[in-house]
């Protein structure tokens, strides 16, 4: 039986119990004791764990290290297997689930939308298309908002954005976008050759990239001026590089680009995908810095779980994209609008902005403490530990046997992007799994070079 660490029960904890008969305490640190049941989910498909796992690896292609164990339900924090087993989320859906797992003003919002309507086409006005709208431009000072269904869509479209504006205002030769090293912005094609990691799997194989991009140190405003040339049109980064190691833009950085945009009639492109909507502690990442972007990508916590991306932008910017120069069949799809105004709204409503800067901070504090720890990196709630020794990658697989998630960039950083509903209690408990985690990857590092 593994280490397991209790608490008192509180009524809404007995109250939850009575509804799911799998239930762990949010006063567990790594869980309970694992349950003979099957969940009634997985048993409705007739199969075993291990023929769903065997029937997923035989049809679908993988490209991502499977975890074992199928994913059967969440609940705020924690995520539970199909035995019934709590894993405290520090993943958070890959900054994904901000306002929590199964969060039910989103969960109520789908349902709601779902008994009117689902999709329709692009002709009609629908009103959760119109009220995100309003909300997101109103909150994030853009003046028109263009929906996509994901990240790199969101910055395909971005991209589309900047050079039709280059080429309409200025010839067809204002083309050129320089982007920051080791940044990531997608895997689709455009997206992919604005990512500047040539040497890695995002691009190798996929060659020739889509050319008019340059690479420039993140951080070095002057190798971003370097990069300038004639036919240059935006500079398009991240606030902080969340896919990179997690290394936050400095102020005179991000206020040198916007300076350097301006003298340079160029436009600054913000991707928004990760650190978006209170992840760094403010509604976007660019207000914390006091820079306004010309356009602006969101996806992630937008849609509370639900799929969907989008592209803001100053309207002179915005409407270089005409009648048939961009497109997405589902992009606005009304469930999915519906389910983005829920979980903006609950994000803002309840300041979770806030939240995430309180306990962000104490995050980093704590995860300072630990053992082999060389840097805390990030903003808000978005942390990177950074070891002295290439142990990442086993911290992680550690942890998860301790029932904790986190995941791994490159050989020495863990990141961590819980909900940002995170309270300092599940903070402690992370950490109190994580020093375990690292002392045993640190010994077995030490077995293994004996």
């Amino acid at each position: 039986m593994e280490k397991v660490y209790t608490e008192n029960v509180t009524d809404e904890d007995v109250v939850f119990y009575i509804r799911c008969p799998f239930f762990i305490s949010e006063n567990c640190i790594y869980g309970a004791e694992e349950s003979e049941e099957i969940s009634m989910r997985l048993r409705e498909t007739g199969l075993t764990a291990e023929e769903l796992k065997a029937m997923t690896d035989k049809y679908m292609v993988e490209t991502y290290p499977r975890y074992d164990f199928v994913a059967e339900r969440a609940e705020g924090m924690y995520l539970y297997d199909e035995k019934g087993n709590a894993y405290l989320d520090f993943y958070g859906g890959v900054a994904v689930n901000s306002v929590g797992n199964r969060n039910h003003r989103v969960i109520e919002a789908v349902k709601e939308q779902a008994d009117d309507i689902v999709h329709t086409f692009n002709y009609p006005y629908t009103v959760p298309q119109a009220l995100l709208a309003k909300k997101i431009c109103d909150t994030v000072g853009m003046d028109k908002i263009f929906y996509q269904n994901s990240g790199a869509e969101a910055n395909e479209c971005m991209i589309k954005m900047a050079r039709k504006y280059g080429t309409d205002k200025y010839g067809k030769n204002r083309y050129h976008i320089i982007t920051a090293k080791n940044g990531f912005h997608g895997r689709t094609y455009g997206a992919m050759s604005a990512t500047g990691q040539p040497d890695s799997a995002v691009q190798e194989g996929f060659m020739p990239v889509v050319p008019g991009f340059s690479y420039a140190e993140f951080n070095n405003l002057e190798d971003f001026a370097s990069k300038v040339t004639a036919d240059t049109i935006a500079v398009m980064i991240e606030p902080v590089q969340g896919e990179g190691g997690v290394y936050p833009a400095t102020r005179e950085f991000m206020e040198g680009l916007r300076k350097l945009c301006d003298d340079k009639e160029m436009l600054l492109l913000l991707d928004e995908v990760q650190t978006g909507w209170g992840r760094t502690g403010a509604a976007m990442a660019y207000m914390g810095y006091g820079v306004m972007p010309d356009a602006v990508s969101m996806a992630k916590a937008m849609g509370g779980g639900v799929p969907i991306g989008a592209c803001c932008a100053r309207t002179e910017v915005a409407e270089a994209l005409s009648a048939g120069s961009h497109g997405s069949t589902y992009g606005g799809n009304a469930l999915a609008c519906a389910a983005a105004l829920a979980s903006v709204s609950e994000i803002l409503d309840n300041n979770l902005s806030e939240n995430a800067r309180t306990v962000g901070k104490y995050l980093r504090k704590k995860l300072a403490e630990l053992p082999h720890v060389k840097e805390v990196r990030g903003r808000g709630l978005l942390v990177g530990c950074e070891y002295d020794i290439p142990i990442a990658a086993d911290v992680k697989w550690n942890a998860l046997k301790r029932r904790v998630l986190i995941t791994a960039i490159g050989d020495s950083v863990n990141r961590m992007t819980p909900p940002l509903t995170a309270e300092k209690k599940h903070v402690d408990r992370l950490v109190a799994a994580m020093r375990e985690a690292i002392e045993e990857a640190a010994e077995e590092q030490i077995v293994k070079a004996g």
